[in-house]
């Protein structure tokens, strides 16, 4: 069975892409940084979430020399004309704690009204593989708007927004449901090229 490097550190993205390879039965073994030793960082510099998505790719491939998918994702508020968008963890201006950003988006959104508080959740992954220089980019949009009110519901470490944002359709806040959207849908793009290295 072949590999697949999932370069992040954050345990719930590790645990979602897991998922995703098992509804689409692939028969690709996905790993983890942690469980090749790697523990190097590399900082963030590019202006869009598919900059970002190739620079962790490309650098946590040449580190392992594994295929390695890396992902940057983010939230896109329509009425802060897109922000926080690429800068979603540092919105602050630093590197903010789930609760912090909740508030940030909430105090920034206080007393607009609901048909204005659209927003959507984008996800862009990037695939890289040995002996190829290629990038491979995919993107995954999720439409919805945010709630006046977080969810009360135990969160998801990491995943601050899914306590804030409803999507399309629906009167569940994500947090509290089972779909798995933006990535999943980035994931079902990039399959024929997963299928040629991997599988």
């Amino acid at each position: 069975m072949k590999e697949l490097l999932i370069a992040t550190t954050n345990s719930g993205k590790l645990l979602e892409y897991r998922a995703i390879i098992k509804d689409f039965n692939l028969e690709i073994k996905a790993v983890s940084l942690k469980e090749i030793n790697i523990g190097q960082k590399i900082e963030e510099t590019g202006q869009t979430f598919a900059e970002n998505a190739v620079e962790k790719a490309r650098f946590y491939q040449s580190l392992s020399g594994l295929a390695t998918l890396a992902d940057d994702a983010g939230l896109e508020i329509d009425y802060l004309e897109g922000e926080p968008g690429v800068k979603t963890r540092r919105w602050p201006g630093y590197e903010a704690s789930d609760q912090e950003l909740i508030q940030m988006a909430l105090r920034k959104l206080e007393g607009v009204p609901s048909e204005k508080r659209t927003a959507q959740l984008r996800a862009v992954i990037a695939l890289v593989f040995p002996g190829d220089e290629k990038n491979y980019t995919f993107e995954g949009i999720l439409r919805g708007h945010i709630a006046e009110t977080p969810m009360t519901a135990k969160r998801f470490d990491g995943y601050p927004f899914r306590s804030i944002f409803i999507p399309q359709g629906a009167s569940n806040y994500l947090g509290e449901m089972s779909i798995i959207a933006h990535r999943r849908q980035a994931f079902e793009k990039a399959l024929p090229i997963i299928k040629k290295y991997l599988c």
